[in-house]
């Protein structure tokens, strides 16, 4: 069992940043590849970006390119999200998520969710 706990998220104007963290229970960790998506009202939960097991390759959206990255510390069992050049389109629950498959990460693969923590972004 692994328990993921966001933090982090906030209101912020377009233009800011925000830095996501995702601190994992438990001692598997380095098992899994981990990943955020995300959720706008209305919207379908949408993938954002994801990590291998060892850190070494990732996995980016089109719509944040350039703009996000995620790493991750498995001696703290941590994953985060740097958000730079935050636009209101980016508005949405960012859930930190675990996977036992590849850095692409999908919805119906997600053995673990974490609660999910809100960013706004003000134009």
């Amino acid at each position: 069992q692994v328990q993921l706990i966001e933090s982090g998220g906030g209101l912020v104007q377009a233009g800011g940043s925000l830095r996501l963290s995702c601190a994992a229970s438990g001692r598997t960790f380095s098992n899994y590849a981990m990943g955020w998506f995300r959720q706008a009202p209305g919207k379908e939960r949408e993938f954002v970006t994801g990590i291998s097991r060892s850190g070494d390759s990732t996995s980016v959206a089109h719509s944040v390119k350039g703009r996000f990255g995620i790493s991750r510390d498995n001696a703290k069992n941590t994953v985060y999200l740097q958000m730079n050049s935050l636009k209101p389109e980016d508005t949405a629950v960012y859930y930190c998520a675990a996977s036992l498959g590849g850095v692409q990460l999908a919805p119906i693969g997600v053995a673990y969710w974490g609660q999910g923590t809100h960013v706004t972004v003000s134009s």
